[in-house]
């Protein structure tokens, strides 16, 4: 079987309805793998939804249940620009759940924002990529993981129309130089997305994940949405998948098509 026609689908009736329940469906993740391994680790994505599915979990009662000091959360991808920019996925999410887990007893030790390029490697994606990566390989050796990763209990992407995800594109050299086992970080230049320079996980790393959600809004996205759900093939988002589970999470526009 093939990872996408193992895939579930959820479909939610708009993007509202769609946050507030992948929302809760994570809070539920990380709490039950908590209770499995004693702590728990998430993968974030930004965007439109991505950064509503974060203010959700701020506002949730149920954000009470996890234990902060116990969560790591780390980034899928970031656009490579200073670090106080707005564009920036780890600003948005500060300010969309961050400080409310602050608050709650998160500790900054426990947010593993990728570098901006105005941090301690300059300007200079490639070694920006080298970092991260060893970010990644010093907390897998903390928890006694075999291996570059430490264990992500749940990854979260978006997809855009063209069926990206993280910052690898089709048809882009990203995402051949994501698709190599052995690399977990990669540099991204040129990107058809502004801005042009971005950090991202390559595919064999977010395929390690224990699952990967794919969440979804938008009828422009509809055709990517549907074309990836029939298999495996040149869209990024058809090989995105994760070890236990692969969820599409729709709002009824994404999921026009299928």
């Amino acid at each position: 079987m093939s990872p996408s026609a193992a895939a579930e689908v959820v479909v939610h009736p708009d993007a509202d309805s769609l946050a507030a329940a992948v929302a809760a469906r994570l809070l539920v993740r990380l709490v039950d793998a908590q209770v499995a391994r004693g702590r728990a680790s998430a993968v974030l994505t930004g965007g439109t939804v991505g950064t509503q599915v974060l203010r959700e979990v701020a506002a949730s009662p149920a954000a009470r249940a996890v234990d902060w000091t116990r969560v790591s959360l780390w980034w899928g991808d970031e656009r490579f620009v200073p670090a106080d920019d707005p564009d920036r996925n780890a600003g948005q999410a500060k300010e969309a759940v961050l400080d409310a887990l602050a608050d709650l007893g998160m500790p900054a030790s426990g947010v593993h924002a990728m570098p901006a390029s105005d941090g301690a490697d300059g300007d200079d994606p490639d070694a920006a990529a080298r970092r991260y990566a060893a970010e990644l390989a010093e907390a897998a050796r903390e928890e006694g993981v075999t291996g570059p990763l430490p264990v992500f209990d749940v990854l979260v992407l978006g997809a855009g129309p063209d069926g990206h995800v993280a910052s690898l594109f089709p048809g882009h050299p990203s995402l051949e130089a994501g698709d190599v086992d052995g690399v977990e970080v990669i540099p991204v230049r040129d990107a058809p997305k502004p801005p042009p320079t971005r950090l991202s996980l390559t595919l064999p790393a977010i395929t390690s994940a224990e699952e990967v959600w794919l969440v979804v809004a938008g009828e422009e996205k509809a055709p990517a949405v549907a074309e990836a759900l029939a298999g495996p093939g040149p869209l990024p988002a058809s090989r995105a998948h994760g070890a236990s589970r692969t969820l599409w999470l729709l709002d009824r526009t994404a999921a026009s098509r299928l």
